[in-house]
């Protein structure tokens, strides 16, 4: 089992082998440690966000089964980032939440563009007693999200095909996922908020997006805060995302 080595001692002919084994071992326990895995499961989330109760758990649980069979029939998700489901969509989706921390009960959220869901059926899981109500212009997005929504079991989404600016509605806060240019999103949402606040900021947008926003929001002239998703999850992913902050 041993032989000599050019130092002169006795070494385990597998020793290399075990200390490469050991090396790749240790370094895939400390990625998911450190969250560095580009594919997380489902525990990124119950990291991050660990006062869920068994409820809330099992439906972050469901959603990794439930996206891949509706998205191999109606695709709302890119194919290519369904092993990065909890990661790009679900966590990016929560990056609201840890910005407003909490939501008083009956608060009412629109999510505009919603697409597959995303933001508003991780943020309805989050927070049980808020309503929401999810829109999209393509009827067949919309169809997911209630089938979604039905499987989960949340009674607090209701999924409407119809444009934004169709609404007769009001709200405490819009949300969305960068569905167009701030400058063409404003007017569709601008008068669809409610003016009493019932939560710890004032009611307006809160808007997900990537990249240099500076003249995005200059061409917009409204007061507004841009919050770095750097600050709460520390995934490479989040390096240039943001959830972007404009009380009305």
């Amino acid at each position: 089992l041993f032989e000599i080595c050019c130092c002169g001692c006795p070494c385990s002919i597998y020793s290399f082998t075990f200390s490469y084994a050991l090396m790749a071992y240790l370094t895939e326990t400390e990625n998911k440690l450190l969250g560095n895995n580009m594919n997380p499961s489902v525990d990124i989330i119950f990291t991050y966000f660990p006062h869920l109760s068994e409820i809330q758990k099992k439906q972050f649980t469901q959603l990794a089964e439930l996206y891949p069979f509706w998205n191999d029939q109606i695709n709302v998700v890119s194919r290519k980032d369904m092993d990065s489901l909890y990661l790009k969509h679900v966590l990016h989706s929560l990056g609201i939440a840890a910005y407003v921390r909490e939501l008083a009960a009956g608060t009412r959220i629109l999510d505009v563009g919603t697409g597959g869901g995303f933001p508003g059926i991780p943020l309805a899981i989050l927070f049980p007693e808020v309503q929401f109500h999810l829109v999209d212009s393509i009827g067949k997005k919309i169809k997911v999200v209630r089938e979604i929504a039905e499987s989960l079991g949340l009674t607090n989404v209701e999924a409407d095909h119809i444009r934004a600016e169709q609404l007769d509605y009001k709200y405490d806060f819009v949300v969305s996922r960068a569905v167009t240019r701030l400058k063409d999103f404003l007017p569709w949402v601008r008068n669809k908020l409610l003016s009493k606040d019932k939560n710890g900021i004032p009611n307006g947008i809160l808007y997900l997006k990537g990249g240099d926003l500076r003249e995005e929001i200059r061409e917009t002239k409204v007061t507004s805060d841009l919050i770095p998703l750097t600050d709460y999850f520390k995934e490479e992913f989040f390096d240039t995302k943001y959830v972007l902050y404009i009380p009305m």
